[in-house]
């Protein structure tokens, strides 16, 4: 999130600065002549004669907030070190602290990603209850969408309850916060991240099991869906924890910086993406084959192009877009990547629950028909039947 970008800043300059000092301690006794090496709270300066010119590259810390391709330079001259030219804010697009702009930034960025798991969180808990209450929507294939609804609602409730307990106070240093309730806090929110996209990718088998058979899906088959999608994620979560606890017990585990240990959750989401990006290619396929205007007849082609249409529309929503970032160095384009995991991502459980419930055909159907029931019950009016939605999805 864009708080733990903001702690990545600290802790970098500050492991930098520790590099920086103990240089300078390993050299004190080395020359005293010229300018003497020196920490400027940004970059580490070394010893140079007087009259000669230090050029030193931004330091990679400040590609968390944009260029840092710059340089700087300093003259050591008779009385001391020279001010830096260009200044930080010019060579490198930063001060020496996090800038305004930066910080600006971070706050509309969580006030967008609080508004879209917010409304994700109402939405899908409509959802979760329609599919519940009425006994006839209860099939496999809602089951599995129930999990996944449950999934994105676990998620948003699991950023709130992280926001609450790391930052519930503005004088809470959460940079150097070592808390078991914040260990707690995060570590729920990584497996709620896990879980959702492990039951986005049984969403994807479940779909490709659906064209390439029509065979019943025993409750066997829902227990291997469930052990997928509640299952895996829990052991990839223990053996993080157990790393964290004997190798790397530093501050709330929300830093993952350079850590080995991460790939226990980062690796099993990226092949989960990999592998869902494989199937929607796979249901791709299928469609275009019976799309084929030779191979079925008209009535059939009406309604696989309707279906073609339906699963279009959810690619994105099953990981598409993460390809691109979870391939690339975790600091790439920063603000974009925050843009579209945390910003457009918050308002995915949202186009969930309405792709998946409230513009299904089935579930608009048994609606009606409950509102005309009661409509009956009540004023002892007869209305006519319902009539079928002008969107079918497949779900």
């Amino acid at each position: 999130s864009s708080s733990t970008i903001k702690c990545e800043y600290i802790f970098q300059l500050a492991r930098e600065e520790h590099r920086c000092l103990q240089h300078i301690a390993e050299q004190a006794n080395h020359s005293l002549q010229g300018c003497q090496p020196f920490w400027d709270a940004v970059l580490c300066w070394p010893n140079a004669g007087e009259g000669e010119t230090i050029h030193k590259a931004c330091p990679a810390v400040f590609s968390l907030f944009g260029n840092n391709t710059g340089s700087v330079s300093r003259n050591c001259t008779d009385q001391g070190w020279s001010i830096p030219f260009p200044q930080y804010h010019i060579a490198c697009s930063v001060d020496d602290d996090i800038p305004e702009t930066e910080q600006a930034y971070f706050t509309t960025v969580k006030l967008i990603y609080t508004v879209g798991y917010g409304t994700s969180l109402a939405s899908l808990s409509i959802a979760v209850l329609i599919l519940l209450l009425f006994r006839r929507l209860h099939c496999a294939r809602n089951f599995i969408h129930i999990q996944l609804f449950t999934t994105f609602i676990l998620k948003a409730a699991a950023v709130f309850i992280k926001d609450t307990t790391l930052f519930s106070s503005e004088d809470t240093d959460h940079c150097n916060l070592s808390t078991f309730y914040c260990k707690a806090a995060v570590v729920f929110c990584h497996y709620c991240a896990m879980t959702n996209f492990f039951w986005l990718l049984a969403e994807a088998l479940f779909l490709n099991s659906l064209l390439l058979s029509s065979f019943y899906h025993s409750r066997r088959c829902l227990w291997g869906y469930g052990l997928l999608g509640w299952g895996v994620p829990v052991l990839f979560i223990m053996l993080w924890m157990v790393s964290r606890v004997y190798f790397e017990d530093t501050e709330c585990w929300d830093i993952n910086d350079n850590s080995p240990y991460w790939w226990f959750i980062k690796g099993p989401i990226v092949v989960s993406i990999g592998v869902n990006f494989m199937l929607f290619l796979n249901i791709i396929r299928i469609l275009m084959q019976k799309l084929n205007p030779r191979l079925i007849q008209f009535n059939n082609s009406s309604q696989y192009r309707r279906l073609t249409k339906s699963t279009l529309l959810l690619i994105p929503l099953f990981g598409s877009h993460y390809m691109v970032f979870n391939f690339l160095p975790d600091y790439f384009n920063v603000n974009m990547r925050l843009c579209v995991e945390l910003c457009v991502g918050s308002f995915q459980g949202l186009v969930v629950a309405v792709l998946y419930c409230f513009l299904n055909q089935e579930v608009q159907k048994e609606l009606q028909v409950r509102w005309l029931k009661w409509q009956e019950n009540t004023y002892g009016v007869v209305s006519p039947g319902p009539k079928g939605s002008q969107m079918d999805t497949p779900f």
